[in-house]
């Protein structure tokens, strides 16, 4: 069978081939999620350290599942890379979650931002993409900085749920991601809300404060607002645009 390990190509990233989604690596993906399906994530996480080395990375917004990866990350694989899409929009409490992590778990979160400064973007477009174009805005400050994030590994690791929205209910645990040309790992893809809440105060884990304030999931400050009771936790995002995912988790 097709191996998917890379440990051995650690020091030599630039050299090596990128990972083609063949029929083999799909079908052996395929197997190790349906093997992961119900392990811990914290042994999904030491995995894919240990398959792919300096090839894996992870992305966090800082939310509760991600801070509860960070945590497990300290301890099963603490020098993995990390980093965080800083679209230049970010609210203050969640970008100052990344110095929190860096004191707490000693995991310094890279911050990888679009080329183009917010105040230049926004001048370049006439004004806000956000009020406009939100999927413009989405596809230019995220999308295209994960793509470049993306050069030179083989796997990222993701925080998403299957229970959070329709677009995450089928994510495997282990899978090829199509549009970033890596394999995906969703460590926390059959835990739910509460799963996370509870290792959170078990762990004394941080989190943003927002969501004490009624912001159930975080993105962006302009496309982003507290929920209502008995509104959906991802309602606040992009609300009254109909969007509901910025691309990240999405395969179209």
């Amino acid at each position: 069978m097709f191996s998917t390990n890379f440990q051995g190509c650690i020091g030599s990233q630039a050299a090596d081939p990128p990972l083609l989604p063949t029929p083999e690596l799909l079908e052996e993906l395929a197997a190790i999620s349906q093997r992961l399906e119900h392990s811990e994530p914290e042994a999904i996480l030491e995995w894919a350290w240990n398959q792919y080395g300096e090839r894996f990375t992870m992305a966090t917004a800082f939310g509760p599942e991600g801070m509860v990866i960070l945590e497990m990350l300290s301890r099963v694989a603490p020098k993995a890379h990390v980093f965080n899409l800083d679209t230049g929009y970010q609210f203050p409490e969640t970008l100052a979650l990344r110095d929190r992590v860096a004191a707490k778990y000693g995991i310094e979160v890279e911050l990888m931002r679009p080329e183009l400064p917010v105040v230049d973007y926004e001048a370049l477009h006439g004004g806000p993409i956000y009020k406009t174009d939100p999927n413009r805005c989405c596809g230019d400050r995220k999308l295209a900085v994960l793509h470049s994030a993306a050069l030179g590994r083989y796997a990222w690791a993701s925080a998403i749920r299957r229970d959070q929205s329709p677009d995450r209910a089928m994510a495997p645990i282990v899978g090829w991601d199509r549009k970033f040309h890596l394999v995906k790992i969703s460590p926390l893809a059959n835990w739910t809300k509460k799963q996370v809440w509870d290792r959170i105060i078990k762990k004394e884990i941080p989190y943003n404060p927002l969501h004490d304030q009624g912001y159930t999931s975080i993105g962006c400050w302009p496309c982003t607002r507290a929920v209502l009771m008995g509104e959906d936790e991802r309602a606040g995002r992009w609300s009254g645009t109909g969007k509901t995912e910025c691309g990240l988790h999405t395969q179209d």
